[in-house]
């Protein structure tokens, strides 16, 4: 039998019963257009949990406080609320790390804020000048706070987008405008530009004052929650971390480092830990969804050993006149084989249908890759394969006398 009567008589063969190939082709589009929507699902997580990280700073290193409770264990839980971080350890970064090109230490909390009659509860935090290239922030109105402002204990505020818009409704004119915190009047000089939430809150939600103003009025001591230092390339910045590890050692006198009062965050290895929890996400999602394809799997051996059964007189008959083994064997695993390709090729539009709607209507942004589609459609054709040559080889088994013989 040549190519073309293969393919002509598996078309008549699938043809003769729509209903029923259809019906079999149905697990596999489910099963293949499952797969390619939750890779596509995970791997879309995966890049705006990345993007939302990369966000919050360029290079960016984070020193926060925290105890150690020995070798081997994690930092406590009291890290970042712990008091052994002050402004001098700031300085002497800046004075001492020459691959850091920007250090902006701050000081944060959560307060009740109050303007002409209206009120929210917010995070407000005190930092300095270098704030907006360390966090990558961008001023929209107004301007950010100066070292001007730091050294005579200004007591001025840079308000987020969604800050403003609660004190002051929506797009309103804020500056020049008074807020109180704690009691405190703060004039509003500047309002950020909007950026979003991620992970590590939202900056748009933020009220920004004078570090020295934050710790005099607001907190009463000397002490910061952050360093936030940003590195001058993301080349060194495993190098900035050890160095900044090795001065504040120094500094505070800890001869083991298992011991160390605080803790120093790389933004890479913040990255390589989310991108590892949602590859591991997206491997679950496609498994469970795999499980479909198998259930497709069996679904076309069932119906190709029925159809063996159907045709075993015209199987009998082929044998008859001269047909062989192996073209009984080709023509009933190309059966198979169509099959699952024509569903493979259904299901991998229908997946890619599932994720563009996805993201068109805001739910999650979602990423189909090119190696989810290959790895799909070959995961169809070994299905096509494995569980149609059992049929196939039955097929071929027949003797040609028992099967003309069959009623």
């Amino acid at each position: 039998m040549t190519y073309s009567d293969i393919l002509e008589e598996t078309y008549v063969a699938l043809s003769a019963n729509k209903a029923r190939s259809g019906l079999t082709m149905l697990g596999i589009i489910i099963g293949i257009s499952s797969v390619i929507a939750m890779v596509a699902i995970g791997q879309g997580a995966q890049g705006t949990i990345a993007a939302n990280i990369q966000s919050i700073g360029a290079n960016l290193l984070l020193v926060q406080p925290g105890v150690q409770r020995g070798v081997g264990t994690q930092v406590s839980a009291g890290r970042g609320s712990a008091r052994s971080l002050t402004q001098a350890d700031a300085d002497a970064i800046t004075q001492n790390i020459s691959l850091a090109s920007a250090v902006a230490p701050e000081i944060s909390g959560r307060y009740q804020v109050t303007a002409k009659g209206t009120n929210t509860n917010t995070s407000v935090v005190g930092t300095n000048a270098a704030y907006p290239q360390v966090r990558n922030v961008q001023i929209d109105q107004g301007g950010f706070i100066s070292t001007q402002n730091l050294l005579s204990l200004s007591k001025v505020a840079v308000l987020g987008p969604t800050a403003r818009d609660d004190l002051f409704g929506q797009g309103a004119d804020a500056i020049g405008q008074t807020i109180r915190i704690k009691n405190i009047e703060f004039k509003v000089i500047g309002i950020t530009a909007a950026k979003g939430g991620s992970g590590f809150g939202s900056q748009d939600d933020m009220i920004f004052i004078p570090l020295t103003t934050a710790q005099h009025y607001l907190v009463g001591d000397a002490y910061v929650s952050t360093i936030s230092v940003q590195a001058q390339s993301a080349d060194v910045m495993t190098q900035v971390q050890q160095q900044i590890t090795d001065l504040l050692l120094q500094r505070h006198n800890i001869s083991n480092p298992q011991l160390a009062d605080f803790n120093v965050l790389n933004q890479a290895d913040i990255v390589a830990t989310a991108s590892s929890v949602t590859q591991t996400f997206t491997i679950l999602l496609g498994s469970v969804a795999g499980i479909s394809l198998i259930v497709g799997g069996i679904g076309i051996m069932n119906m190709m050993l029925t159809t063996v059964t159907e045709r075993t007189r015209e199987i009998g008959l082929r044998k008859a006149i001269g047909a062989k083994r192996e073209d009984i064997n080709l023509q009933f695993l190309t059966e198979a084989v169509m099959l699952t390709f024509i569903g493979g090729f259904i299901g991998i539009i229908l997946g890619w249908l599932i994720s563009f709607l996805i993201t068109y209507f805001g739910v999650l942004q979602t990423s189909v890759s090119l190696s989810s589609v290959l790895l799909a459609f070959g995961v169809s054709a070994a299905i096509g394969i494995v569980f149609g040559y059992y049929p196939a080889k039955r097929a071929a088994a027949l003797n040609p006398i028992e099967a003309l013989r069959y009623e």
